[in-house]
C-alpha cells in the first residue's frame, strides 16, 4: 500500500502519517515513512531518538553527485534523470520500532520543480519506493502535491487529505483534489482532524460533501508531537476504513 498525506499547513498531516505508520507496524507490516514536508517533525512524532541529527537526503551532496553525475546546486546542463537509488531506503534510512524513516529535505535552489540533480535524485527515490518496494509506504507531504510528478503519482494507491473544521482547510482540500485529478490519482479521501464535537463533524461533511471521508480524529489538548492512545485508536479505525475501501467496500462514517 502506497499512501500520500497532504492538506493545509497545521491541520495534522504528520499526526495521521505517524499514527498510520504505528498502526501498520504493530501488525508486523514493513513500513517506510518519508518526511517530505520541510516544516514537518515526523521523526519526533514517531519517537525517533535524536531526530535533529537525521541528515536530509538532499544534503548528502557527495551521494547525489555520485548518483547523478553532477554536483548539487547545478542548474541545467546534463545529469542522470534516473539515477540508481534502489539501495537508498535500506542504507540511509533510520529505523525505530519497526518503522524506517527517510527525511527528504528542501531543495534550496529553484523550488520544488527545479531542473536540478537534487530534485531528480529525490523524485527517483519516490518512484522507486512507490513502484519497486513491497513495504507499506507513507509519504508525509507539504501542502499541495508538488512532490508528485505525473510518473510518480501513478504509484500512489490513495491520497489522504487532512482537514480541520475550517473553511480555509476545506478550500485547500478542494484545490488539492483538482491537482490530484490532473495527475490521475484515482483514490482521494478525506480525514477530519481536531474534532471537538458533532458540530465539527457536520461542518466537514457539509462543506466537503463531494469527498469520501475515512474518519475523524478527536482533538487532544495534551498532544505535543506525540500520537496518544486515544488518537491511535481513531487512526486505527481510519486505517481499517481505508483497507475496506481499497478492497471495494464502502462504509458510511457516522462519528
Amino acid at each position: 500500500m502506497k499512501l500520500a498525506i497532504t492538506g493545509k499547513g497545521g491541520v495534522g498531516k504528520t499526526t495521521l502519517a505517524a499514527g498510520l505508520a504505528l498502526a501498520f507496524a504493530k501488525e508486523g507490516k514493513r513500513v517506510i515513512t518519508i518526511d517530505a514536508d520541510p516544516d514537518s517533525n515526523l521523526a519526533a512524532t514517531l519517537g525517533f531518538p535524536d531526530p535533529e541529527k537525521i541528515v536530509p537526503l538532499v544534503e548528502m551532496k557527495e551521494l547525489i553527485a555520485e548518483r547523478t553525475g553532477v554536483e548539487p546546486g547545478t542548474m541545467g546542463g546534463y545529469f542522470k534523470l534516473n539515477p540508481r537509488v534502489d539501495d537508498i531506503p535500506d542504507k540511509f534510512s533510520r529505523e525505530h520500532m519497526g518503522i524506517k524513516l527517510l527525511l527528504m529535505g528542501r531543495v534550496k535552489k529553484g523550488g520544488s520543480g527545479c531542473f536540478c540533480p537534487e530534485n531528480a535524485f529525490l523524485k527517483a527515490i519516490l518512484s522507486h519506493l512507490f513502484f519497486s518496494r513491497e513495504d507499506i509506504v507513507i509519504l508525509d507531504m507539504e501542502a499541495g502535491i508538488e512532490h508528485l510528478g505525473r510518473g510518480t503519482a501513478e504509484g500512489v494507491d490513495s491520497l489522504l487529505i487532512v482537514v480541520e473544521p475550517s473553511l480555509r482547510s476545506v478550500e485547500t482540500a478542494l484545490r488539492i483534489e483538482s491537482l490530484a485529478n490532473d495527475l490521475n490519482i484515482k483514490e482521494v479521501f478525506l480525514v477530519g482532524n481536531k474534532i471537538r464535537d458533532s458540530a465539527d463533524i457536520d461542518f466537514i461533511k457539509n462543506k466537503a460533501s463531494n469527498f469520501e471521508i475515512l474518519g475523524f480524529i478527536w482533538y487532544n489538548d495534551n498532544l505535543i508531537d506525540k500520537v496518544t492512545d486515544s488518537i491511535l485508536a481513531d487512526i486505527k479505525e481510519i486505517k481499517e476504513n481505508l483497507i475496506r475501501r481499497q478492497n471495494g467496500e464502502r462504509r458510511e462514517v457516522h462519528r
